[in-house]
């Protein structure tokens, strides 16, 4: 005798496909771990690119000696602030430019990419101020004075006072890449409420489903 075969009802909650190997599409692979590091160095690196803009534009602040004595040449002179401010913009421009460059490179984000973004920025910020400071005038006033000559006006070295502007780039990067993720990068589809489900409905045999006949006497 046939066992009888109970067909599967449609109201039936649908079973979903197994999962892929490899976990969750949040899980981070190597190639995340690659694309950060490479973020980080390329960002890195262009903090030379902001020492160079920074001691190009930054407005000079010059002394001047009397063959004894440094002073500044004008001291009502606001060239120190704008000087920060110089700085400051430029950390702006450039943390703009990684998050766009980083986005378009690659569009998927990801917690390591953000990382990788945030540690080469901050690093950056702190290679572009140390190198201007390098590249600017000398810091030992006594010997530009002599160099300069009594009565002649010199520049300055160049000076952060505003520390807090060193966090311009980094802030800038995460929060901009942040944003165009959320709005710009591809989403995952989502599974539909039947994926596993064929929709087909396969009826028992008749012969399992007739009733069996009563003896014959």
């Amino acid at each position: 005798m046939t066992e009888a075969v109970t067909p599967p009802s449609p109201f039936d909650p649908p079973s979903l496909p197994p999962e892929k190997p490899g976990g969750s599409s949040g899980a981070v692979t190597p190639e995340d771990v690659r694309d950060a590091a490479v973020v980080a160095l390329a960002i890195g690196v262009a903090g030379l690119l902001l020492g160079l803009l920074w001691v190009w534009l930054a407005p000079r602040v010059q002394y001047i000696s009397n063959g004894e004595s440094v002073f500044l040449r004008n001291s009502e002179s606001e060239a120190r602030i704008a000087s920060d401010g110089t700085f400051f913009l430029l950390s702006v421009g450039l943390g703009v430019l990684s998050a766009v460059g980083t986005f378009l490179w690659r569009r998927r984000g990801g917690v390591p990419l953000v990382i990788g973004l945030a540690v080469g920025s901050g690093f950056a910020a702190l290679v572009g101020w140390r190198f201007g400071l390098w590249l600017g005038p000398s810091p030992d006033l006594v010997a530009a004075a002599a160099k300069a000559g009594k009565g002649v006006p010199f520049d300055a070295p160049l000076q952060l006072l505003a520390h807090g502007a060193l966090l311009a780039w980094p802030m800038t990067a995460v929060l901009l890449h942040l944003g165009l993720t959320a709005l710009w990068s591809p989403r995952d589809p989502e599974p539909s409420p039947l994926a596993g489900w064929t929709g087909y409905y396969q009826a028992a045999p008749a012969d399992a489903a007739a009733p069996p006949e009563p003896p014959r006497t």
